[in-house]
């Protein structure tokens, strides 16, 4: 079987897995010190540090590179692109280290994980499954209201679509044949429409949809405008922005992001009890939208993420979406999975790898 190391940096770690065809042996979280990366100007000089962690651990788990069939890497921001799994070349390396439009720690990982397949003897390909940026939409889902702006294509594609393939072999259907409505709920939530293998239209966490843990989703346009320019003096754009992303949400309402102790701060506190349960309300609200994208021919609504593990907050979604048909769950992240099944199936010939050459893909 086809032995598959894969690394998956986020935001304070990074995450290795070594697979063994479908079978997972291993996995690590390596935990970077905050004040490290805190000395670095940005997240791409991050490089040298996280690498040599993760040949450290590496090293610490005797696995060696030429041992193997494949790297699978995160991969990070890039121009839109259509899903699939992508054999990472220099042209994609050069541009997450230099032209990347976001600064993201996903960048990272195609990085790595070519210069350890470069410095390696066997050199084994390097591939990466479904990055941030895949971008499907249909052209009417790209407008946003004015001219001026455009609604953009960015969500937690791996993830979503690791859970379709598991939920359409569940139902015994190929996955180019179903239709769902799939919810991203963890840190972030992302709602999308999933019609036939290509997600058509989802909610941007940072713009639009419901408010998250921290995020604010969808605000009264007219008063954010008044607010903005009132305060304009005191905050700084960043400062603003932050505002919205990273201080919005279930964290503004009741001071904490995690959904558990909110919950339970329900049981006591009408407010916090009203404040989750709008949560759950626009939630339920943004998946009855993307049935209507789909024009109510869903095989399933999926719901994925960390916060699929809080029973109560589950059943209060599932309460509202109940005669939309099935509601299959998917607890946590299958981000692992993902990459080292896109891998798989392009090392035993089920598809075809693809080519991305800066602005275009063959």
């Amino acid at each position: 079987m086809k032995k598959i190391l894969v690394i998956y940096p986020d935001w304070n770690v990074t995450k290795i897995a070594l697979f063994e065809g479908e079978n997972k042996l291993l996995e690590k979280i390596i935990t970077h010190d905050k004040t490290i990366l805190l000395t670095y100007e940005s997240i791409i000089d991050q490089f040298n540090y996280r690498k040599k962690q993760v040949i450290h651990s590496l090293n610490q788990l005797c696995i060696s590179i030429n041992e193997l069939d494949a790297i699978a890497a995160r991969g990070g921001v890039l121009s839109p692109m259509p899903s699939g799994t992508y054999i990472v070349n220099e042209t994609i390396v050069d541009y997450l280290r230099t032209k990347s439009p976001i600064e993201h720690p996903a960048n990272l990982g195609a990085l790595i994980a070519f210069d350890l397949s470069e410095t390696s003897n066997k050199k084994p390909p390097v591939f990466m499954t479904d990055p941030l940026s895949v971008d499907e939409f249909v052209p009417e889902a790209r407008i946003a209201g004015v001219p001026q702006l455009e609604r953009i294509s960015r969500y937690n594609a791996l993830n979503m679509k690791t859970v379709a393939r598991y939920a359409s072999n569940k139902l015994k259907k190929d996955y180019w044949d179903c239709n769902f409505v799939i919810a991203h709920l963890d840190k972030h939530i992302s709602i999308g429409a999933h019609r036939k293998g290509l997600m058509i239209d989802v909610t941007y966490p940072f713009d639009e949809g419901p408010f998250g843990l921290h995020t604010t989703g969808d605000l009264p346009l007219v008063d954010l405008t008044t607010w903005i320019f009132k305060h304009m003096n005191e905050y700084s754009e960043n400062e603003i922005k932050k505002r919205f992303i990273e201080h919005g949400g279930l964290l503004a309402y009741l001071g904490t992001s995690e959904l558990d102790e909110a919950v339970e701060k329900g049981i006591t506190d009408k407010n916090a009890k009203l404040i989750v349960e709008a949560m759950a309300y626009q939630i339920a609200k943004e998946i009855g939208a993307m049935a209507a994208v789909l024009g109510g021919d869903i095989d399933a609504v999926l719901l994925t993420g960390e916060i699929i593990n809080n029973e109560c907050f589950v059943r209060l979604v599932k309460n509202k979406i109940a005669k939309l048909g099935i509601v299959m769950l998917y607890p946590g992240s299958y981000e692992l999975e993902g990459l080292a099944y896109g891998a798989l199936r392009v090392l035993y010939q089920l598809e075809e790898f693809l080519v991305w050459k800066g602005e275009k893909v063959t």
